[in-house]
This record gives C-alpha cells, sequence and structure tokens, in this order.
C-alpha cells in the first residue's frame, strides 16, 4: 500500500495502526485540506482524522450519502426516459441538482471533506449531468438522426466530462482570473443539464402540442456541450450579492419563484433558462470591466489611461461598500 498524504502514517486494511481519512471520535484531529480535496473542498478548509480509526462517523457518511442518492437520483432519470416517463425524468434529474447542490455546503459545515467525497461528487455530476442528459435528449428526439444525434449526445457527456476535469486539475493553481473576480469560467454541469433540457420544457408546458425538429435539438445540444467548456466568464451565484436596498425584493422575488415552480414547473424552468442566457453577454461584460480595473490597480499612473482609472476607483469603492454590506452576513 502507499503512504497517504503528509503528516499520516503508513495504512493498510487492517490493523490498529490504521488512520482512516473517514473516522470521527472524541480524538479528532484537525489537518490543513490539501488541494487533492477536490471541487467541494479550498484552501482554507480542513480534513478531520482520527487518531484511533475506531469506524465511521454519522458526520463522515452524511454529505458522502447525499452524492450517492444524487447519483441515484439521476440514474432513475435514465430509467423514466427509457419508460418514456419525461416529467418523471427530468424531476428525477433536477433533484440530482439540488442534492449535488447541497453535498459540498453540508461536507464542509460538518468539516468532513474528503478527496474520497471529491472523487464520488465529480463522478456523480459525470453521470446525472453528462451521461444522464445526452441519453434522455438522445431517446426523446435525436434517436430519428441515428447517427448525427447520437454523436450529439455523445458530445454533451463527453463536454461535461472535459469541464468536470478541467475543473478538477485547476484547483490547485494559484492564477485563476475568472474565479478571483467571483465568475465562473464556462457554464456548470448542473447548469448545462438544466439547459440542454429547454426544448423538453417548452414541450410539455404545450401539452406536447409543440415538437422541435431533431436537427434543431442535435444543434441546441452541441451548442451547450461548447459552453460548458468554453472559456467565457459566467455569473457565479456566490457573487451575486444584492445591495442592502434590494434584499427584501430579492427574498421575495425568490419566494414568487418557489411558488411559480409548483404551480408552472415547466413554463418557470424554461424562464430561468431563457433569463440565465440573456445574462451571459451581461456577465461578459461586467468580467471584462473588472478585469481593466485590475489592469489599472496594477499599471503606473503614466501607463494608466483615464477610463482605466475611473474603473479602479469604482471597483475599490464597490468593494470597499460589499465588505461593509457582508459585514452582518458574515456575524450571523
Amino acid at each position: 500500500m502507499s503512504s497517504g498524504p503528509a503528516g499520516s502514517g503508513s495504512q493498510g486494511h487492517g490493523g490498529a495502526d490504521r488512520d482512516d481519512e473517514f473516522d470521527f471520535d472524541d480524538d479528532d484531529i484537525v489537518m490543513p485540506g490539501p488541494a487533492w480535496l477536490g471541487p467541494k473542498a479550498s484552501e482554507h478548509e480542513q480534513v478531520t482524522r482520527s487518531r484511533g480509526g475506531r469506524g465511521l462517523s454519522l458526520r463522515a457518511v452524511l454529505p458522502n450519502a447525499i452524492t450517492a442518492a444524487a447519483l441515484c437520483s439521476g440514474l432513475t432519470g435514465i430509467r423514466f426516459a427509457i419508460e418514456g416517463d419525461w416529467e418523471k425524468c427530468l424531476y428525477a434529474i433536477l433533484i440530482a441538482g439540488v442534492l449535488d447542490g447541497i453535498d459540498g455546503r453540508i461536507a464542509r459545515l460538518l468539516k468532513a471533506q474528503s478527496r474520497f467525497g471529491a472523487e464520488l461528487d465529480s463522478l456523480a455530476d459525470s453521470l446525472s449531468f453528462g451521461m444522464a442528459p445526452a441519453l434522455v435528449l438522445f431517446l426523446w428526439s435525436l434517436r430519428d438522426l441515428p447517427t448525427l444525434g447520437w454523436l450529439a449526445a455523445l458530445g454533451f457527456a463527453i463536454c461535461c466530462a472535459l469541464r468536470l476535469a478541467r475543473f478538477n486539475a485547476q484547483i490547485d493553481v494559484d492564477e485563476q482570473p475568472h474565479k478571483s473576480a467571483g465568475f465562473l469560467t464556462g457554464i456548470p454541469a448542473p447548469v448545462g443539464a438544466g439547459l440542454a433540457f429547454l426544448p423538453i420544457y417548452i414541450w410539455l408546458a404545450t401539452d406536447e402540442r409543440w415538437t422541435p425538429e431533431p436537427w434543431a435539438i442535435a444543434l441546441w445540444t452541441v451548442a451547450i456541450a461548447l459552453l460548458m467548456i468554453s472559456n467565457i466568464a459566467t455569473l457565479s451565484w456566490k457573487s451575486i450579492r444584492p445591495s442592502a436596498d434590494l434584499r427584501l425584493a430579492a427574498i421575495a422575488g425568490t419566494g414568487l419563484v418557489f411558488a411559480a415552480l409548483l404551480s408552472e414547473p415547466w413554463w418557470t424552468l424554461a424562464a430561468i433558462c431563457v433569463v440565465y442566457l440573456a445574462l451571459m453577454p451581461l456577465s461578459v461584460m461586467r468580467y471584462r470591466k473588472v478585469r481593466q480595473a485590475r489592469i489599472a490597480k496594477n499599471a503606473t499612473p503614466k501607463e494608466a489611461t483615464p477610463a482605466q482609472k475611473r474603473l479602479a476607483v469604482d471597483d475599490i469603492e464597490r468593494s470597499s461598500s460589499e465588505q461593509i454590506d457582508d459585514n452582518p452576513d458574515q456575524a450571523r
């Protein structure tokens, strides 16, 4: 057996000296979380290890159990697609997206991050948001184009896997311009799956009266696949901070969206997709301004243009106001 990460002893399948990264008890040791923790970790997160190795605790199992549940939900969507039950199919994959959004947060809350959980999460995402949507779209429409339709489905699944691999590979990279500015690179895998289903949302919302052409679905599938592996700066939910004057309106708007999802789920999901796509050009322009402001900060007074200087001042003022607004949230 190979030795574990720095700070752990030689490991084996048995014996009293085993140091299991998932064992938690009263003698827990808190160690800095290295880069290999994967997409559910950050440089400030910690990994908890046990001296005694006396078995799994609930807080070690819970995040990985949620990830496994997300994987099961995504694969169950394929089963419903094979049976032709398209509504249950989409519900299953959407539930997988919700579970994927909370497993990492629960792991951080419980300080139960691990390499195993990170790898399991990437595998679950690849299957639930890459393979499952590709097969659903093929069974729904693309099979009418046996060759081109299958190639489009394969392209979507491969691009999703490539995106996740790129994300994992960049975790230990210090220089990430998009991330440091509060943006994502390309669209996330769960969002890509949701956007790929836009034609099915409209089809279900119109009581199956609107049936798109298979070639149009193939083009749409390829377009979303390319957006997942693109270098386009897209909005990150973590970077969206409404001002104090808009926070109540944002809460009310979120409640209305949930109410709309309960009453008209397919039209609401279609509208969310359209709004997200409409915001993409705005996010690109916003990132360009942030980048110019950073260039102006690093430039000497002679090198910076008047426009860059104004952007730098605006960016500094905005950062200061965000820090002031964030203090109540951090205290809470």
